[in-house]
């Protein structure tokens, strides 16, 4: 694929890819502003790519896909963790326009620094990218989607309590992506998609 909407095209083909305001979001922003080169032959692959520090922009497939269980909508205020070179941060400010706000969280300074002047590009100024500290996700503050781009070894149960009544998480653990709807009466539903890989969640 040489071309952004070449890819959206295969999203949609395979399935990916559906509703209307993602696929906006993607035709949009184009993924090769958030690579360190945007001139290689494969940055419309569809793969991950490296970014540096260990870190991937993640495999435009489950990037559709993750958006679409999130299923973001314009005003909401959304946390984004493992935000990296900003792609799918971008997206989700894309998307929530300018009465939302997105949040992106990252734990290597220089991709914060770099997620920022990814920003910039596209005047995204409803969102930012933050410093990760040590506790995950930001704690005393609820979010409508709370997005995480990384796998982590066990389900963690402090993000559903930054979840707004009828926010939804989506989070790979292990090999899985779940799918968490906080319900109206505190209770929580999951859905759990099989067969996925990440680069591991540390925190």
């Amino acid at each position: 694929m040489n071309s952004n909407s070449e890819l959206i095209r295969h999203l949609i083909n395979r399935g990916a890819l559906s509703s209307k305001n993602i696929i906006e979001a993607f035709e949009n922003i184009d993924r090769a502003d958030f690579v360190y080169d945007p001139s290689v032959s494969d940055v419309y692959e569809d793969y991950p790519l490296q970014i540096g520090y260990g870190q991937t922009i993640s495999q435009p497939t489950t990037v559709a896909m993750m958006l679409e269980m999130l299923s973001p909508r314009k005003g909401q205020k959304i946390l984004d963790i493992g935000s990296g070179s900003g792609w799918t941060t971008a997206l989700l400010s894309f998307i929530v326009g300018d009465k939302g706000s997105v949040t992106g969280l990252e734990r290597v300074e220089e991709l914060v620094k770099y997620g920022k002047i990814n920003l910039e590009k596209y005047g995204l100024y409803n969102s930012t990218i933050i410093q990760a500290g040590d506790a995950l996700g930001i704690v005393g503050e609820e979010f409508d989607r709370i997005l995480v781009s990384a796998a982590a070894d066990k389900f963690p149960t402090e993000l559903l309590e930054q979840l707004k009544i009828g926010g939804r998480l989506v989070i790979p653990v292990g090999n899985s992506i779940y799918e968490v709807t906080k319900k109206e009466n505190g209770e929580y539903e999951s859905i759990e998609h099989y067969g996925f890989t990440f680069v591991p969640l540390i925190y």
